[in-house]
């Protein structure tokens, strides 16, 4: 992967809410659906990882959102070493991503795409779906149209994870914006209602969600070079297989499975929320191989 070093970062995209004491100093331990409750330590902070629509997150209260202050993002993201820092290439992503559904979700759905900004931040947060430590991993919030993610994140990746690429990094995000694309469609919303109506497909319900944002952060990574600046310049010059391997790695490392075998735990399915390694790698190596959207409905028949 190689970032052009001219492209413009917008941090009007970002929120940037660190050291914003946006979280009340809470160090309330987060509720983990599913019955998975008694995992702890890192599997936890990395059980909920890539939740999406803020599961477990209305049970803390709390809810509401604080404002950040970018002044410090925009000075360092407008310096010439700009990619070289985690904070402002996470910025240059989330540009990208945002590109490319702009353009994409009229031409394959016929609906405008709505910006949504990601809120960095640190510890713990407030948020429309409740309040969150860095424990829930980034996640989307659809009650305000939000992505959250503590960038430290991204170090329990690699180092208990092992999924050390960067290109995990642009593929956690773009399966966030997945989710922001389920919730404009109203994907995200009908999935609601049919766990209403059959709780005991729930998680089921859940995990076909949850794939289907994974495939849209492969369909992102296939048109990935063709996304500019506000200016038009290319914001990646090159997107090699070993980054999509990355990609693919990330994946299979936050699978239900591979996480419950981490823990110690038996593997049942019957908890599964987001997917099994398999499923996870299958859908993003779906939307890579095709490049279209409407290659990723997992809720269709046989699906």
């Amino acid at each position: 992967m190689e970032l052009n070093e001219k492209a413009e970062i917008d941090t009007s995209q970002v929120d940037d809410r660190r050291g914003s004491g946006g979280g009340g100093g809470m160090g309330i331990p987060i509720p983990i659906g599913g019955g998975r409750g008694g995992i702890v330590g890192i599997i936890i902070a990395v059980l909920v990882a890539l939740v999406g629509g803020g599961f477990g997150l209305n049970a803390l209260g709390d809810g509401g959102s604080d404002q950040g202050d970018n002044t410090s993002l925009e000075q360092k993201c407008s310096a010439q070493d700009a990619l070289e820092q985690l904070d402002c290439r996470n910025t240059l992503y989330v540009n990208s991503i945002q590109a490319y559904w702009r353009t994409a979700m009229p031409e394959v759905f016929g609906q405008q795409y709505q910006p949504a900004k990601t809120v960095f931040f640190s510890q713990a947060v407030r948020t429309g779906c409740g309040a969150a430590d860095s424990g829930v991993g980034p996640f989307y919030c659809p009650a305000d149209h939000l992505v959250y993610i503590d960038l430290t994140f991204y170090r329990l990746l690699a180092d208990q994870l092992g999924a050390k690429g960067e290109f995990a990094q642009p593929y956690v995000l773009a399966h966030e914006y997945g989710h922001h694309v389920q919730s404009l469609l109203g994907t995200e919303a009908q999935m609601r209602r049919q766990q209403q109506r059959d709780p005991a497909n729930a998680n089921a319900l859940s995990v076909r969600l949850e794939l289907q944002a994974d495939c849209y952060a492969g369909v992102w990574a296939k048109g990935a070079t063709g996304t500019g600046d506000a200016k038009g310049q290319k914001i990646f010059k090159s997107i090699t297989e070993q980054d999509i391997q990355q990609a693919i790695d990330a994946a299979e490392k936050i699978g239900d499975d591979a996480i419950s075998k981490r823990a110690g735990r038996p593997v049942n399915p019957n908890e599964f929320t987001h997917g099994t390694s398999q499923q996870r790698t299958q859908s993003f190596t779906r939307g890579w191989s095709t490049g279209d959207p409407k290659s990723c409905n997992t809720f269709g028949t046989g699906s």
